[in-house]
């Protein structure tokens, strides 16, 4: 073991001994029974949808046993870290309301809440278990750690830094300041417990007893001293600022499972008091006849800015979210089971599937039941964002974006349910509005030519139309002029009798109908025609059919 003095040259003089640490961060005054919880986000990537699903989790167990929800940004990894990617976790958190108690931005008593901040701390703790032998210095090279590796392949032993493979772990004094007189970069390594044969044990607050074979390796826990900042590994920070931020329930993917024991060994080391862990099944997609995890890099829906950019509802995304964290609250009305608790005993051990066609039915029929205004200024705001276009239209043109929003929803009994997101209202409404309808130009125009019916004809109805058209206030009294006008132009009752003699009409009620339809909405569905008028008004309307009226 290396001599006191040694160990505490390698740090700055200065460094804090553990109690002051302690004291710095005591114990947080929360109601008996109260959780804290943290999300911790790397900036190694975007936020991943299952990241939003967790962090819902956790801020709503914290939130409701009086407890606090943090969010810490896990930096440590310098090297991959991706510009953008923390203004984006803010973004994704604001967007679904996840802003926490205590984090980078709102600050907090148990800061920094940013790990590259905290390298004081994780020195310390270091020292620390430096000073009591829990840990060492380590010179191995990578072709050494490869060798290694390769040696423990070739008989079939596990690979890992461990007992006699650890060169380092117990190396003569002299030798170990012979490297450091050499000025030979080394990493630390934790000295995980000799009794290998153990088990580690402990109570997951999802999945009950879990058990497993104890760490043998000798992880590292401070990274290459020829790095600056120097910075830990993501083992021994989360142990240290877990402790410290005084976190007693961490909600994490169920891929940490396997580093409970190498947690266990740390907390214990460190003489820190173990915390619960709650291991969540990752959300899961649906690929032919098996499921696989949600994938950032082949799903585009995996990304959080998947579901920004396409304007899905907060509440929307939120409500399915708990639905699948939680089976019952699937079967409640929207707000009642935004406003339900989430109990992690309820959560599945199985990974959920992300369905996007489900999505889009909740998303649907949660905007159904919004006001016209509700949606409008919904739909501003993510054209602020993404469509400026959009949002010039409708901010000069508020009132028509109101009446068109009205149009089989205002007093209906089963309002329309087209609108999924805010991003689709220029598909579903741009219709309405004459900067953003592609006008049909001519009877040649393919949506015209589609129905079959010649050109001529197309002409005689429409000129027939636009001249005895009247803006009537009753729906079927005003389609009464499209029957007359058919009637007219010898086109058939109904489809069945075009059926039976399709050389004796030049169509039916259904071929007129569209003509008029397409000519006012540029496509062959749409709401009712006459809601349509209505919200256009006489002179948009007729000013539509100028392309097909001819000379």
């Amino acid at each position: 073991m290396l001599d006191r003095a040694v160990i505490d040259a390698l740090f700055p003089a200065d460094l804090p001994e553990p109690e002051h640490w302690e004291q710095r961060y005591p114990a947080r005054e929360l109601p008996e029974g109260a959780l804290v919880t943290r999300f911790g986000p790397s900036p190694t990537g975007f936020v991943h949808i299952g990241g939003v699903y967790v962090a819902t989790i956790d801020q709503d167990v914290a939130r409701r046993s009086g407890g606090r929800y943090l969010v810490r940004v896990e930096d440590t990894d310098r090297s991959r870290e991706v510009e953008g990617a923390i203004d984006q976790f803010e973004r994704g958190f604001a967007y679904f309301g996840l802003a926490a108690d205590e984090d980078i931005h709102r600050g907090g008593d148990y800061g920094p809440y940013q790990q590259s901040e905290r390298e004081q701390i994780y020195l310390t703790y270091v020292r620390h278990l430096l000073r009591s032998g829990r840990a060492y210095l380590d010179f191995a090279t990578k072709d050494e750690l490869a060798a290694i590796t390769a040696r423990q392949q070739a008989t079939k032993l596990p690979t890992g830094y461990y007992g006699s493979w650890a060169i380092w772990r117990d190396a003569e004094p002299a030798d170990v300041q012979a490297k450091l007189d050499a000025g030979d970069p080394y990493v630390v390594r934790f000295r995980a417990p000799d009794d290998t044969g153990a088990r580690a044990r402990f109570t997951d607050a999802i999945r009950g007893p879990l058990e497993a074979e104890a760490n043998r390796n000798d992880v590292v826990i401070l990274k290459s001293s020829d790095q600056s900042p120097r910075l830990p590994t993501y083992h021994f920070a989360h142990a240290v600022d877990d402790h410290l931020m005084r976190v007693n329930l961490v909600i994490r993917g169920d891929e940490w499972i396997s580093s409970v024991p190498v947690h266990q060994q740390l907390f214990d080391a460190l003489a820190f008091e173990p915390i619960t862990y709650a291991h969540i099944a990752p959300l899961m997609k649906q690929e032919g006849g098996s499921k696989r995890k949600l994938s950032k890099r082949k799903d585009p829906e995996a990304s959080v800015d998947f579901y920004i950019e396409s304007g899905y509802p907060t509440k929307a995304v939120l409500y399915y979210l708990r639905g699948l964290a939680n089976g019952r609250l699937a079967e409640m009305p929207l707000d009642q089971a935004l406003s339900e608790p989430i109990n992690l005993d309820e959560c599945g051990v199985a990974g959920p599937l992300v369905d996007l066609v489900k999505l889009d039915d909740i998303s649907a029929d949660h905007i159904a039941t919004l006001s016209g205004a509700e949606i409008l200024s919904e739909v501003r705001g993510w054209a602020e964002r993404f469509d400026p276009a959009l949002l010039a239209v409708l901010d000069a043109e508020p009132d028509l974006a109101l009446r068109a929003l009205a149009v089989e929803r205002d007093g209906a009994e089963n309002p329309r349910k087209d609108l999924k997101k805010w991003g689709e209202f220029r598909a579903v409404y741009g219709f309405f509005f004459p900067q953003l309808h592609a006008a049909v130009e001519s009877p040649d125009d393919e949506r015209i030519t589609a129905l079959g019916v010649d050109r001529d004809v197309v002409q005689a109805v429409v000129r027939d139309f636009v001249g005895n058209y009247q803006q009537l206030d009753d729906g079927q009294e005003w389609f009464q002029q499209i029957r007359d006008v058919a009637a007219k132009h010898g086109f058939a009752k109904n489809a069945k009798e075009l059926k039976k003699n399709p050389e004796g009409f030049p169509g039916s009620i259904r071929e007129a109908s569209q003509i008029i339809r397409i000519a006012i909405t540029g496509s062959t569905r749409s709401p009712d025609l006459h809601s349509i008028t209505q919200a256009l008004g006489r002179e948009e309307t007729l000013g539509r059919f100028a392309g097909l009226v001819g000379e």
